[in-house]
């Protein structure tokens, strides 16, 4: 439970407190040889299969059948072969082939500075929190696995409540939970920023993902930052 603080900082994970290189490293050397063939760039097949998976998990999540983002993530991957220009998915790839690129994403990495970030915020009397999309097994096995203090009761996951971000109603249990004082949610998404602020989070966004925040859609965030040390910084000092 939040207890006495009154400061506190939830941060979305994957994405923002963690990088997807491994993850993009791992295809890259899996599948990459045969993605030459076709013309097709390792990192760019990523990101068109994670951005997929977001979106039918969210529309799942919106639609009152949720499921867990690992199991749709997987799912998608044939589908994703072929509209990467594949005509035959299944005799590219293979499970054994999707096995080994899921469990990478399994072993994703905390971002450099993400243990400043926290420390920083700690020593200036914030409770850091983490709301994250993924099972609670493998978020918490990347802080485990970088050495990064986070109570388990501090990583809250769209699984327990089986309503997905960004819709508005999976930031509330977290913000209700935090009760009175400053109540800010840090992301390297914008979509994910700008959401949890429509429930009453302060908003913070660090642009060490997208690169460009796209302002013109989802408007200014109470802080903008290039990473995720200086938005640890700018949350301080904009915190009376």
């Amino acid at each position: 439970m939040a207890g006495t603080t009154k400061k506190h900082v939830v941060f979305d994970v994957v994405g923002t407190c963690v990088s997807y290189q491994v993850w993009f490293d791992a295809i890259a050397s899996h599948l990459g040889p045969r993605f030459a063939e076709y013309g097709i760039k390792p990192q760019l097949f990523a990101f068109a299969w994670m951005e997929a998976a977001e979106r039918e998990y969210t529309y799942l999540s919106l639609s009152g059948r949720y499921k867990v983002f690992s199991d749709v993530q997987g799912a998608l991957f044939y589908r994703m072969l072929y509209q990467a220009g594949i005509p035959e998915p299944r005799k590219f790839a293979t499970d054994a082939d999707l096995k080994v690129v899921m469990d990478a994403y399994d072993r994703l990495e905390m971002r450099p500075g993400i243990h400043e970030t926290f420390k920083k915020l700690r020593d200036a009397g914030f409770e850091v929190w983490a709301l994250t999309a993924g099972d609670k097994r493998r978020v918490g096995g990347y802080f485990k696995a970088a050495g990064l203090e986070l109570p388990e009761a501090n990583l809250l996951s769209c699984d327990q409540s089986g309503i997905g971000k960004p819709d508005p109603k999976a930031y509330e249990p977290a913000l209700k939970m935090l009760g009175e004082g400053e109540k800010w949610f840090a992301a390297a998404h914008m979509w994910d920023v700008s959401a949890a602020r429509t429930v009453g989070f302060k908003g913070a966004y660090t642009s060490v993902w997208e690169k460009e925040p796209c302002t013109e859609i989802f408007g200014e965030m109470d802080v903008m930052a290039e990473t995720p040390v200086e938005m640890a910084e700018k949350i301080i000092a904009a915190t009376s």
